[in-house]
This record gives structure tokens, sequence and C-alpha cells, in this order.
């Protein structure tokens, strides 16, 4: 099986997922700065996501530069991984849709988490897929930087009920941590 249909194909998804994002956004009522003022909220929350899908987007592309071996396994994971980030853009309109109230709000911290369950799925089933690639297996090592942002996320979901904006910030402070991409793979094969 030649991994760059998969890529490919995952490529195609996600911009087709930034696509909606950017289209669930309302126009400005009016033609003032408070009118753009009262969309700020959903704006944040598109940037938010747009780069939680970058940051997947960017680490796929890292992993899959490692991948040598795909097979079914491999290609479930990415879908796996693939529906989860397809249910950024409903999450956001609905957040935006009930002005972040608690259930909407934590609804984001499930499908952020449920992505970096599929992302760390991932991984694991392309090293799984090829034992023989060792170098991808020491140049993953134990994803602290995942197991944390992971923990964070859903720790987000039950801090939504107390308070939302406690949930926005853990959710911007998983972004910040990955922002600058994880060049772990880049590193370990150039050397």
């Amino acid at each position: 099986m030649e991994k760059g249909r998969l890529e490919a194909f995952t490529d195609g998804v996600m911009a087709i997922i930034v696509t909606i994002m950017v289209l669930e956004i309302k126009v400005p009522a009016g033609a003032s700065f408070s009118a753009l003022a009262a969309g700020a909220p959903v704006l944040g929350a598109y940037a938010l996501s747009f780069v939680n899908v970058g940051i997947f987007w960017t680490n796929h592309h890292h992993i899959f530069q490692a991948t040598k071996k795909v097979n079914g396994k491999v290609l479930l994971a990415n879908l796996f991984l693939l529906f989860w980030l397809s249910l950024m853009p409903f999450t956001i309109r609905w957040m935006d849709d009930t002005s972040f109230q608690s259930l909407p709000t934590a609804s984001y911290g499930v499908v952020l988490s449920m992505c970096g369950l599929g992302y760390t799925l991932l991984e694991r089933t392309i090293i799984a897929a090829d034992p023989a690639n060792a170098k991808l297996a020491a140049a993953v090592g134990a994803d602290f930087k995942a197991k944390a942002s992971f923990a964070l996320a859903v720790v987000s979901v039950p801090m939504a009920f107390v308070r939302p904006w406690i949930a926005i910030a853990i959710y911007v402070a998983v972004a910040l941590l990955w922002f600058v991409p994880d060049r772990r793979v880049e590193a370990h094969f150039k050397a």
C-alpha cells in the first residue's frame, strides 16, 4: 500500500475542514468596529481551531516523512484521527451559537482529546506496521508533549462546567505547547 494516497487524502480532508470552519463564521451585522468586535469570540475560536488543525497537519507531515510502510490498520487509525478533526467546525459553531456555554465548550475539549488520542494511535500503528523502522520509534520516544497535551485536554472538559473560560485557557495553552512544530522526527532522520 502506498503512503502517498493516504497523505493526499489527509491533506484534502484537512483542507475541507479548514474551509468549513471559515465558512461557518458569520459576517458582522454592520460596518462598525463594534459589529466586528461582537464577532471576536468566534473569530478567536476559529483561529484556535485553525492552529490546532495546522498542528495536527504539520505533525502528520513529519511522521509520514519517516513512514515507510502503511497497512490497513494505519489507514483506520488515520481515519479515526480525521473523524475527530472533522468535528472541530461543529464544535466552534456550537460554542458560538450558545455564547460559549459549558457543554459546547466542553465538547471542544472532548474533540481535542480524541484528536490527541487519534494522533497517538496513528503513531503507534505506524510503528507497529514497520518494526524494522527503529529510527521512527526512537524519534517518537515516550512522547511527553503528546501525553501532557492529552491530559490537559481531558482536564479541560470538566473545567468547562466550572467556568468555560478556564477550558478555553487550557485549549490555548495546549496550542501554545505545540505551536512550534514537533521536530523530533525531522531531527532524528537528519542525523
